[in-house]
């Protein structure tokens, strides 16, 4: 079936069309590690995926009969370039359900006979969770299944760069790439982050409350990897003291690389009011893209594209920043979020103000429960859980992390300032 233009990536957009008429009624999270052994196959990326989507289907009340969606990203196998192949003597010849699960493995490994849409090659899950609700809110499905696994092997990180794993940086990488890994991307959030400190007068150390803050909501959630592994908190002392990856970016302000899987059910608001749990209504989804002035963002550049997804935020769903009551926006760097707590704005937060924001206090229980999920940083790399905390806070079901204040609205998002995915939440179609 042929892909609409489904992004709400321009400002203007007004009500998204299928506001209120779509709902998130199921959930699960499969076990996590450290990294996949390679060889128990339960702990592969299929294993984990298969354990997401039957908690899933089986959190919202229904049987794999009822599925006729599937949508999933390649983005995390995109990361795992650098893992060592084959696991297997031939005739294996495919990473499917190994490395990667497509919808195709996992209606077959499923049982799912009434599937008549099939999405492989979404993006990464900020922008996967917006194209599942509008293929809903289109009619493509009535019911999908929607996972977003992330795939830790044994080796060392090329993420598809073969400059990650030189111990030169020849021509334009000298600029974007001096250090190795990821294209760039810690650098110039580094780049980024100094301007922020200079321009406003902060420090690298105006982020251990945030840090220490994250892994104390991580411990209150019984499937991360901290508490699984490492069950205990961290001081001030220890963020300060933490070692250096890039200067001043220290080991606590880089989310954990993990072996796991969330999955999803997105169905219609119709559909929903039947299911056995409480409907968590999508009220609009907005996605910021594209490239910057030149090779590297800079400061300003990522406070527009993050005052625009807010107003693409409000814009689609109806609601003011000032209603919203759960904010989990991206935190795979500490070193870039305040960027998105400044510009929306969230609990009157200004440009410059995050830092005294974070010094003050930030815990669910009390009056600015910023990042409930605890974070990539509190739980592990597996970014759904900046998702699947707006749902459960909507559905009073976040247990320890159960906010205090009113949790009616929730906005939560992946990736970077300037090239992310966000949606927003209600416990009301209206």
């Amino acid at each position: 079936m042929a892909e609409t233009n489904w992004m709400r990536n321009k400002e203007g957009m007004g009500l998204w069309e299928h506001r209120g008429k779509v709902a998130v009624v199921g959930w699960g999270q499969s076990h996590m590690d450290r990294r996949w052994d390679g060889v128990t196959m339960d702990r592969s990326c299929g294993g984990l995926t298969k354990e997401a989507c039957l908690k899933a289907i089986a959190d919202a009340g229904l049987s794999p009969d009822d599925i006729d969606g599937l949508i999933t990203s390649a983005d995390t196998r995109a990361e795992q370039t650098w893992a060592p192949r084959p696991y297997f003597a031939p005739p294996y010849d495919t990473e499917d359900g190994i490395t990667k699960c497509s919808a195709e493995w996992i209606q077959k490994q499923l049982g799912l006979p009434n599937v008549k849409y099939l999405k492989s090659d979404a993006p990464y899950i900020g922008p996967m969770m917006g194209l599942a609700a509008q293929a809903v809110g289109e009619g493509k499905c009535k019911t999908a299944l929607v996972w977003y696994p992330m795939v830790n092997l044994e080796g060392r990180y090329g993420h598809n760069n073969p400059q990650n794993n030189k111990n030169e940086a020849p021509g334009p990488n000298a600029f974007t790439l001096p250090w190795g890994y990821q294209s760039g991307a810690m650098f110039n959030n580094l780049v980024v982050f100094q301007q922020y400190c200079k321009k406003y007068g902060k420090s690298h150390d105006g982020l251990a409350p945030l840090c220490i803050n994250l892994r104390r909501n991580g411990l209150r959630t019984p499937w991360s990897y901290y508490s699984l592994y490492e069950p205990y908190l961290i001081t001030r002392e220890d963020y300060l003291s933490a070692r250096v990856i890039e200067e001043p970016l220290v080991i606590h302000d880089c989310d954990r690389p993990v072996n796991t899987c969330a999955a999803f059910i997105f169905t219609t608001a119709d559909r929903a009011k039947d299911l056995q749990q409480k409907p968590v209504y999508v009220l609009n989804h907005a996605q910021n893209g594209g490239k910057g002035r030149s090779s590297m963002a800079t400061l300003d550049e990522h406070q527009q594209a993050c005052a625009s997804m807010a107003r693409k935020m409000e814009q689609g769903s109806g609601l003011n920043i000032k209603e919203i009551d759960i904010f989990n926006p991206y935190d795979g760097y500490l070193t870039f979020t305040q960027q998105f707590l400044e510009g929306f704005q969230w609990h009157g937060v200004k440009w410059g103000e995050a830092h005294d924001f974070y010094a003050d206090d930030i815990r669910v229980e009390g009056p600015h429960p910023f990042m409930s999920s605890g974070g990539n940083n509190g739980t592990g790399r597996t970014r759904a859980c900046l998702f699947s905390d707006s749902i459960e806070q909507l559905r009073g079901t976040a247990g320890a992390r159960q906010v205090k204040v009113r949790a009616e609205t929730a906005i939560a998002g992946c990736n970077t300032p300037d090239n992310c995915g966000f949606m927003t939440f209600s416990k009301s179609p209206n």
